[in-house]
């Protein structure tokens, strides 16, 4: 079975030329307060499951530290993972960006890249190729031994598939934290129920998106299986053309997932790699903020916080 799975951001606005204000997303789950502890993600290395980066971002080109190419651009060379949409700049940018004098830095700014193309230039992708993904992610060792710690995975389908699932079973296993979008099917209702995969899959930590002032994103995926909620809406960030846009979608609040689990497993005990991802998912749910006049398949455990 060759499921596809597609790319589907909310909104999109026009490029920053001039930046007068620094987001404050970063305060808002309270990334700066983990710094210093953790040394802003260093040795920390997230494998980004998405369209493809543009390698010499000047906020992101120091942060990549590997790549592979599992689609049909660029006639397939494995080795040419250039982003040619901005959605997988754009993620990257959330976990791991650099101030390069914008003001624009990531959750984990010294943490690393390993960047796993598997949507092509149309947006498009596959479960089998997000499956060989993800096992080279679990296969993966940097030129310093380094291994992946987490995914980010800001991509869906409404169907499930049983090799998929095994395949994340399996990186779980092996002590590698999942993080996947929500969707953008929901409709702002908290009784309906809307499914993507592989987010839905338990072993997944499945984001969904809340707005600036912090209410449920109305196009935001509800489900009994929602884990958690990011910022999801114009989330200001790197793109093409080394500069930066705002993008809105549950794509862009799973990194922030992703970016603060970079800096978490600095502070868990490690001694035994198959039980980090629980050590990294206590952490996030004892620091969650609830939102209480939400129902949960609307917020999970509530906004994401690291203090």
């Amino acid at each position: 079975m060759n499921t596809e799975i597609i790319l589907k951001p909310v909104k999109i606005v026009e490029l920053f030329k001039v930046l007068n204000v620094v987001p404050d997303n970063l305060d808002k789950i309270r990334a700066r307060e983990l710094w210093e502890e953790t040394d802003q993600g260093s040795g920390s290395v997230v494998a980004v499951l998405d369209s493809g980066v543009q390698v010499d971002h000047p906020s992101l080109k120091d942060n990549v530290i590997d790549g592979y190419n599992f689609t049909d651009d660029d006639e397939g060379n494995p080795i040419i993972y250039q982003d040619y949409l901005g959605h997988g700049t754009h993620v990257a940018g959330i976990i791991a960006a650099i101030d390069n004098g914008r003001g624009i830095t990531g959750v984990a700014p010294k943490s690393k890249l390993l960047i796993l193309k598997v949507i092509n230039h149309k947006g498009r992708g596959s479960f089998e190729n997000l499956i060989k993904a993800i096992m080279y992610a679990v296969a993966w060792t940097g030129p310093n031994g380094e291994k992946v710690n987490i995914m980010n995975m800001s991509l869906g389908s409404p169907e499930p598939h049983e090799e998929l699932y095994k395949a994340i079973k399996y990186a779980r296993s092996k002590g590698i934290l999942l993080v996947a979008a929500a969707g953008n099917e929901g409709d702002g209702e908290s009784y309906t129920i809307e499914i993507s995969y592989p987010g839905f899959y338990k072993e997944v930590v499945q984001v969904g998106s809340i707005s600036e002032t912090e209410t449920p994103s109305k196009f935001s995926n509800t489900n009994v299986n929602l884990d958690f909620v990011g910022p999801g809406e114009n989330i200001l960030s790197a793109h093409l053309n080394s500069d930066y846009v705002e993008l809105t979608g549950t794509s862009m609040a799973a990194p922030f997932v992703a970016g603060a689990a970079a800096l978490i497993i600095k502070m868990i005990n490690r001694s035994e790699p198959h039980l980090i991802p629980m050590y990294v998912y206590e952490y996030l749910l004892s620091h969650a903020l609830p939102l209480e006049n939400f129902s949960i398949n609307q917020v999970g455990n509530g906004f994401i916080q690291l203090k």
